[in-house]
């Protein structure tokens, strides 16, 4: 298993617990890219257009982002 398939698993066993840094890394890993940020919101697409707006609390993720993501990235993997 690689790191993005760990990171993948984390963030669905545990969407509370992950670092902030590590949920960006999965994005870029599964191809989003960043759009813009303003402060410290992030806008990041996803490889079909979805848009997905994340911001850190403290050095972690928060837990309702990763929720979004992993519904987004399930529904576009499922429309392949």
């Amino acid at each position: 298993m690689g790191k993005t398939e760990k990171l993948l698993e984390k963030a669905r066993r545990h969407p509370e617990n992950l670092d902030f840094g590590d949920f960006e890394t999965l994005l870029g890993r599964l191809g989003w890219a960043m759009d813009r940020q303003a402060g410290s919101h992030r806008l990041w697409i996803s490889p079909k257009g979805a848009r997905l707006p994340i911001q850190p609390r403290g050095a972690q993720a928060k837990s309702y982002q990763i929720k979004q993501f992993l519904r987004i990235h399930d529904e576009e993997s499922d429309n392949e």
